[in-house]
């Protein structure tokens, strides 16, 4: 069931004045892999910093390798660049470039995604990943006024005693997490696979959320929801055909975080136009828009949504504020702090409809 949108005339707002509002208004980002934020110019600072020899010579001859066939394709190379991440500092430094963008695109919260797998099996110490990402989210807060919060992931193409392991040399810094999902390569790794570790996490008391329906088929979607009890299904976009998983997911009001560049770039549409997120949005479900990893994809959160908004004519002033609203529903905050951003931005769309 859809909820009621408040008494708004969406219909005074002009496609010419949504570019605007798109940049301005409040909203939340729920699916950013921190590493995928990682941008060339960064890497190659960092990897002069530590010491570390990368396959390409320059900043440019790495940006033009950002030509993915694929998921795999990407991950190859994203795995690649994270290897200059060695320090608490590069994490820090890492996570707050990502923060002050975020914060310069009115973002007001963030859940970050970040990956321990990908540095432990280098020899990178659990305490280093999470102390860099944390100190760099407690800075955020006192001075972009941003709140943010971290998502432990692990990596699917794993095996699940790896997750459990990983889980457990986590906990002496739970504190410093709110949940976990699960991401990597999606194809021959169902979610199922992780059914103990997800039980483990629930026990804990941590949200859980799960990558399903993006290179995979919708019966992962079901797994997910089934088998690992998530909260929220990050991209989700191939629930399109199923319909009856998406009256399920539009009845159970289950959030979708909603990537559509990354879908691009990873040649999982071949035009954004062909993009399944109006179809999303007119079925009543949660859906909201994420950039993924946007250092690989192409562009942060408000790229992505300036970009659906002029290639979707189906999305006008109505689906702005659905998207934004959805991010703050999905979010993992209190009831307090959901409803005085959800009024900060019923304030800046009324402000729109009377101008």
């Amino acid at each position: 069931m859809t909820a009621a949108l408040p008494a708004i005339a969406f219909d005074r707002i002009g496609r010419d004045r949504l570019p605007a509002l798109l940049r301005t208004m409040p909203k939340a980002e729920l699916h950013i892999h921190i590493e995928g934020s990682l941008e060339p110019e960064l890497i190659f600072k960092l990897a002069q910093r530590n010491g570390v020899a990368l396959s390409y010579p320059s900043v440019e001859a790495l940006r033009a390798a950002y030509a993915f066939t694929d998921l795999q394709s990407f991950l190859d190379i994203y795995y690649a660049g994270a290897s200059v991440l060695l320090k608490e500092q590069d994490f820090f430094d890492m996570a707050w470039a990502y923060l002050e963008k975020a914060a310069a695109e009115n973002v007001v919260h963030t859940e970050i995604f970040f990956d321990p797998q990908t540095h432990t099996a280098r020899g990178v110490p659990m305490q280093t990943v999470i102390l860099g990402l944390h100190h760099a989210c407690q800075r955020a807060h006192q001075e972009l006024g941003l709140s943010a919060k971290l998502i432990l992931c692990f990596l699917r193409h794993l095996s699940e005693e790896d997750a459990l392991a990983t889980l457990e040399a986590a906990l002496p810094w739970r504190e410093y997490f709110i949940g976990v999902g699960l991401d990597s390569s999606e194809r021959g790794h169902p979610p199922e696979k992780f059914a103990r570790v997800f039980a483990r996490a629930g026990e804990l008391g941590l949200h859980r959320v799960a990558h399903a329906g993006e290179e995979g088929p919708p019966a992962y979607v079901t797994s997910a929801l089934d088998v690992l009890k998530v909260e929220r299904i990050d991209h989700g976009v191939r629930s399109v055909e199923d319909p009856a998983l998406m009256d399920r997911l539009a009845a159970e009001r289950m959030p979708l975080t909603v990537c559509p560049l990354s879908n691009l770039k990873l040649c999982g549409v071949k035009d954004l136009a062909d993009h399944q997120l109006p179809q999303l949005l007119s079925h009543g479900l949660v859906a909201m828009l994420n950039s993924d990893d946007p250092a690989y994809f192409g562009g942060y959160l408000n790229a992505n949504y300036l970009a659906c908004f002029e290639a979707m004519p189906a999305l006008g002033a109505k689906q702005a504020y659905m998207l934004a609203r959805n991010s703050f529903e999905a979010s993992f905050v209190s009831a307090a702090q959901r409803a005085q951003w959800q009024a900060q931005l019923d304030t800046a769309f009324r402000a729109a409809a009377a101008a």
